[in-house]
């Protein structure tokens, strides 16, 4: 049986944790309604342009931009980019990512295709490290001071925009947590290239559809190329952007979340030992007067 002192040690220690939990959902709380309120201004723009390159992709001539080439037959060299947080404490976010992409990982080698990792965020990097994957390309360190330029870095960089254009490179998928609310993210698997992509992507699979053409053209101003060039660039910069703000967003929601189910079960652990210290305390107190009273009993 523990002693008083121990028992007593213990709450103080779980008192303490508590403060720290709390403060944490409290801070998580504030950055979850500043990074809610980006995403929801930023992806209806960028969901309209992931549909306006996706149907432009469908209708132009594939051979004017080298990131509209169709591959021929089934994708042999995948890139995977896995987006995680930089901290813990955030429930089974990273877990849910991780067991995801590990998933996706087993079964393209399965199929025969060469799969590499590209990784956003420590807890991302310092998994793969531990893992035979290659790792291609990493970046941490960037959610606490978000912005456009990191979108932009991994628009150009992690899509290996040049080994796709010249044929080393089939596909890139995203790999991230998608914001629902508060409470609720979404493990979410996103083609990026090639552009006449399936908006989700539910299993290696499908990872050989292909969109068949769409009759129709449009009028192009200045030209054709010079649209595409900056177009489909400044697509691949917006949608890593969004793809940073969800899972930013979605990061703060679980951590919130965990911080205040840690915060409640402290409370509750704090009531169970007060009420098995107070029990014990009792039952301590009436030995010691049983005794006072049979020491009296015995020199009557």
């Amino acid at each position: 049986m523990p002693s008083l002192q121990s028992v007593r040690r213990k709450i103080e220690s779980v008192k303490k944790t508590q403060k720290i939990t709390k403060a944490m959902k409290m801070v998580a709380a504030a950055k979850l309604k500043r990074t809610q309120a980006r995403i929801l201004a930023a992806r209806p723009y960028a969901l309209k342009m992931r549909e306006v390159i996706r149907t432009l992709s469908r209708r132009v001539n594939r051979e004017a931009h080298p990131l509209l080439r169709k591959r021929e037959g089934a994708h042999r060299n995948v890139i995977l980019t896995v987006v995680t947080s930089d901290r813990g404490l955030c429930g089974a976010f990273n877990a849910n990512i991780l067991r995801t992409a590990v998933n996706a990982l087993k079964e393209l080698e399965s199929r025969g295709v060469k799969a590499e990792v590209a990784v956003v965020g420590r807890k991302g990097r310092d998994f793969f490290r531990r893992r035979d994957w290659k790792v291609r390309r990493e970046i941490v360190d960037i959610f606490d001071k978000l912005s456009f330029e990191h979108g932009m870095v991994m628009g150009e960089e992690f899509p290996a925009i040049a080994d796709y254009s010249e044929g080393r490179i089939d596909a890139v998928f995203f790999i991230y947590n998608e914001f629902k609310s508060a409470i609720q993210q979404r493990v979410v698997v996103e083609q990026l290239l090639p552009f006449d992509w399936i908006v989700e992507i539910t299993s290696a699979k499908d990872l050989d559809q292909v969109t068949e053409a769409v009759p129709g053209g449009y009028l192009y101003e200045p030209s054709e190329d010079e649209l595409l060039k900056h177009l489909l660039h400044r697509n691949l910069h917006v949608q890593a952007y969004r793809v940073l703000l969800e899972s930013s967003a979605a990061e703060q929601g679980a951590r919130m979340a965990a911080m205040d189910g840690a915060t409640r079960n402290a409370g509750e652990l704090i009531k169970k030992l007060t009420t098995y210290y107070n029990k014990t305390r009792q039952g301590v107190i009436t030995k010691e007067l049983m005794d006072i009273v049979g020491g009296a009993e015995a020199l009557k």
